[in-house]
């Protein structure tokens, strides 16, 4: 069961991440009430760190396999970080219905540094299978 599930993902694993990039520049950008997220009642916060933890996997998942990976894994970092900043920015200037926050930065970027962690921590028992 697991093996064509893993199959899948290596597949697709960089049209996963180009997804998940997609998603969040427009939830990003578009009018927020548009977005219907009002059913949890959770902080603005976690909506960020969540949705770029789930970036970062993505992209970490998309190049683990890739040659050079560790030597490389930076890059995909900083760019995970920069696209939250420049979405941030983006909101402060071509949006008249969203603002930046540097909380918000703040947000993103630990989520891109937990995904890191998590993906270090379980990065040889998800070659396993």
């Amino acid at each position: 069961m697991l093996k064509p599930i893993k199959s899948l993902l290596e597949n697709n694993a960089v049209y996963i991440a180009i997804f998940f990039t997609i998603a969040i520049l427009l939830g990003s950008l578009v009018k927020p009430e548009l977005v219907v997220v009002d059913s949890i009642s959770v902080s603005d916060k976690t909506y960020h760190l969540i949705a770029y933890f789930l970036l970062m996997l993505s992209w970490l998942y998309a190049f683990s396999n890739r040659e050079k990976f560790n030597e490389n894994v930076k890059y995909v970092i900083i760019g995970c970080i920069f696209f939250g900043i420049i979405i941030e920015l983006l909101q402060g200037t071509i949006t008249s219905y969203r603002t930046a926050s540097f909380l918000d930065i703040i947000a993103n970027t630990s989520g891109v540094l937990l995904a890191v962690v998590i993906f270090h921590v379980f990065e040889k028992k998800i070659s396993v299978f």
